[in-house]
């Protein structure tokens, strides 16, 4: 089982990626919660270059009440992270595959969020 949706969109920069990725996470009822700067981190802790790569940690707040009221621990598991990276022919978006990342946990009405949340995050990437 993959682990990550993915996507690479050759006909734009890796900002406007990022901006049509938080449209399309907002217009899905995501906010985006965290952002880490890898390549700024990278060079800032360890003084390495990489091309561009961020993480957004994205939530639907409804969902994840949902979630965590079925197993109130997977919080450990959010938000649902989407990377964009610049890759050779564009920019690469991935999304988490939330069954994956929910397989371990033995509670049948968590997986059926997590696939709700799955397909949710795969027309997302699909329209970036």
């Amino acid at each position: 089982m993959s682990y990550t949706l993915d996507r690479t969109i050759a006909d734009a920069d890796f900002e406007e990626v990022d901006a049509r990725t938080r449209k399309a996470l907002m217009d899905a009822g995501f906010g985006v919660l965290t952002e880490i700067d890898v390549k700024a981190t990278m060079k800032k802790k360890l003084d390495k270059d990489i091309d561009d790569y961020r993480i957004l940690g994205a939530c639907n707040p409804g969902l994840a009440w949902e979630a965590i009221g079925q197993e109130p621990k997977v919080g450990a598991m959010l938000p649902c992270n989407v990377i964009l990276r610049s890759v050779p022919g564009g920019v690469e978006v991935s999304a988490v595959d939330p069954r994956a990342s929910m397989a371990a946990i033995d509670n049948d009405e968590l997986k059926a969020v997590a696939a709700k949340v799955r397909d949710m995050l795969d027309q997302i990437v699909a329209q970036i």
